[in-house]
């Protein structure tokens, strides 16, 4: 089964999540934003969401995960939870 590690930033709005995009493309330090701004409890370490496996996550960002280039920003990626930056630092099948 796939694996993925990755990190997030999760934001209550697109237009946050499109301005800390901004920052990261002019050189701003993803795990520093991530402390700053995430709301999700993971913020607290980075962003870091640890390894894990296809279909672990809400499908939006599942699909993301596993089809997305490594080590690039995506995003803003909509789910129920709010909108999200996301980085996928490793990936294996």
């Amino acid at each position: 089964m796939p694996k993925a590690t990755a990190r997030h930033i999760l934001v209550d709005s697109e237009e946050k999540c499109n301005d800390l995009k901004k920052q990261l493309d002019d050189g701003a330090d993803f795990g520093i934003l991530a402390e700053e701004h995430s709301l999700c409890p993971s913020g607290r370490s980075g962003g870091s969401l640890g390894e894990f496996s296809q279909g672990q996550m809400v499908p939006e960002f599942d699909e993301a995960v596993f089809s997305g280039e490594l080590n690039k920003v995506q995003g803003p990626i909509k789910t129920q939870f709010g909108y999200h930056l996301l980085e996928v630092t490793d990936r294996s099948d």
